[in-house]
């Protein structure tokens, strides 16, 4: 699982140029830098001072803080430092303290919240939002939880998603939808069925060149982050499946030879199309990276686990990118995941496909595989 420095396959249309100059290491709090892939816009105008506005805002921060489950040290501090901006004062009122303090997350009313906020204009709303990122942003990662409370209040302020295209990554309309799913299970059942023999002596020759299982189970992150359990012939003599799975690498003394010869053409993934069959996965999405990798990304990037709003796929753009093989350094992850997300943001079925020809003909799907 690599992203090389290499620069993109040069069959690739002009449009798909890639604009790595947004993808900037900019701080997300005072405590440590991570990479974000998308450039905010600028800042909108901030709502007027206000006593019943500022509570307002004060309660959406703090949902917004408990988005992903809990409000850790620095969202709390994040929080005040922001109701201290907007309010001019050195200190916060002793009433947006208690707030604070006795804020109860399953009390909130989004709604409730959204009709006093409904009084500014669109632009101080969509100041709002930008605050509610800041919060959300302020423990290096940028979950799914929190881009979902973030366009659930988008909606409740009627905005639309198009107005905060730089906060969240907007997937087109049927993304999820039956034509996407019937290809996948057209193209996966009818390759299942062509392939079988070429799949069988493939796993003869695993069985055949080392002790061990054809097939390897691995836990994944799919959809939402849900973890899956992704097929893939054997190319090691160790089966690695915890918290400290460790990528391969070139010369890896672990890959067989017939392994590194699987892993060189990528027909070590081939058993995914029953991952597509069953609905796991995707022929075209981004990859599927180990659990204990997610962990260890999440907060080095901070939009990393938005690359799971779709389900993964056997290929993906960074693949036809040369960005496959293994990430040495975040800058290459960095690579991928802004890939990913360009996936995500321009879907269509005819990208789709066009990805499917590269991933057969391009140049690109072959490069640092080992």
């Amino acid at each position: 699982m690599t992203a090389p420095e290499s620069s993109p396959d040069a069959d690739h249309e002009p449009e798909a140029a890639h604009r790595y100059s947004d993808v900037v290491p900019a701080p997300s709090s005072r405590f440590a830098p991570a990479y974000r892939l998308t450039a905010l816009g600028p800042a909108s105008e901030p709502p007027p001072p206000n006593t019943e506005i500022e509570a307002a805002i004060l309660e959406v921060l703090l949902a917004a803080a408990h988005a992903d489950g809990v409000m850790c040290g620095r969202e709390q501090r994040s929080v005040e430092r922001i109701m201290l901006r907007l309010t001019g004062r050195p200190d916060l009122d002793p009433e947006l303290s208690k707030r604070i303090e006795d804020f109860d997350p399953n009390a909130f009313d989004a709604r409730e919240a959204a009709e006093l906020l409904l009084e500014i204009t669109p632009q101080q709303r969509r100041h709002v939002l930008e605050l509610v990122r800041e919060v959300c942003d302020a423990n290096n990662a940028f979950d799914l939880e929190e881009e979902r409370f973030l366009l659930d209040l988008t909606r409740a302020l009627e905005l639309s998603p198009e107005d905060i295209a730089d906060l969240v990554v907007h997937a087109p309309p049927g993304i999820h939808g039956a034509a996407k799913r019937c290809f996948d299970a057209a193209f996966s059942a009818a390759f299942l069925a062509g392939a079988w023999p070429l799949l069988a002596l493939l796993a003869l020759g695993v069985k055949l060149s080392s002790p061990g299982p054809a097939l390897f189970r691995q836990d994944r992150s799919g959809r939402d982050g849900r973890t899956i359990g992704v097929l893939k012939f054997r190319t090691m003599r160790v089966t690695e499946n915890d918290g400290n799975v460790r990528q391969a690498s070139q010369g890896d003394p672990r890959v067989t030879r017939f392994g590194a010869f699987l892993r060189r053409t990528s027909l070590d993934e081939l058993p995914q199309f029953v991952n597509v069959l069953l609905g796991d996965m995707s022929v075209v999405g981004p990859r599927p990276h180990a659990v204990a990798h997610n962990q260890h990304y999440r907060t080095k990037i901070l939009e990393y686990m938005l690359r799971h709003k779709v389900r993964p796929g056997i290929t993906g753009w960074a693949q036809v990118n040369g960005f496959r093989g293994e990430t040495a350094t975040v800058d290459k992850m960095v690579q991928r995941v802004a890939c990913d997300l360009e996936y995500i943001r321009r879907w269509s079925f005819g990208f789709d496909l066009d990805i499917v020809r590269l991933t057969v003909f391009g140049k690109g799907a072959r490069q640092n595989a080992y």
